[in-house]
């Protein structure tokens, strides 16, 4: 059996470029024969980390949103894949919010079953440097989450919806996808 990987998508905007990145390397996942779980935290309602550390106590975040569906994924998942768009240096709210509320693993010492990271960004910038803040915050979340990071991967010069499939990223995801 294989395993049971865990997509996390960032963008609010449903079919965007992180979208397509992230359905080109579910095709690959699935087609290696592994599970795969999907979680949209741009387009779900997440609100922010209160920090009230009721957390600590239960390992579960006390707030009634979606970030409980997100947490039961991690439970379920052996490794899990970041898509998202690169907004303003960094995280998409949505992915922020979903982030931020691992805490509550983190505070309570509960681990998730997830052992391994994979971060897929892209974005319309040219310059590779604005990517660096989102790729620092994903390596700092993996290593306290305990996941082994498995790189990360920059798609930039797309912002058009479709603009991903003039570059090699599309094929380039399944084949990383079959082999994740």
């Amino acid at each position: 059996m294989g395993k049971t990987i865990l997509v996390l998508t960032g963008s609010p905007r449903v079919g965007g470029n992180s979208d397509q990145l992230a359905d080109a390397f579910i095709r690959g996942v699935a087609s290696a024969g592994n599970q795969v779980l999907r979680f949209d935290a741009g387009r779900k309602q997440i609100g922010p980390c209160i920090g009230c550390q009721a957390c600590a106590e239960t390992g579960v975040c006390a707030a009634a949103d979606d970030f409980a569906e997100f947490s039961g994924y991690l439970m379920q998942a052996d490794a899990i894949a970041i898509f998202t768009p690169l907004y303003w240096f960094n995280w998409p709210a949505g992915l922020k919010a979903a982030i931020d509320k691992c805490f509550s693993f983190y505070c309570s010492g509960k681990q998730t079953r997830v052992r391994e990271s994979i971060l897929v960004v892209c974005g319309e910038a040219n310059e590779m440097d604005v990517f660096d803040p989102l790729v620092k915050s994903y390596e700092k979340t993996a290593e306290l989450m305990h996941w082994e990071n498995k790189g990360h991967i920059v798609v930039p010069s797309v912002f058009e919806a479709g603009a991903v499939q003039n570059t090699p990223a599309i094929p380039g995801m399944e084949k990383i996808g079959r082999y994740f």
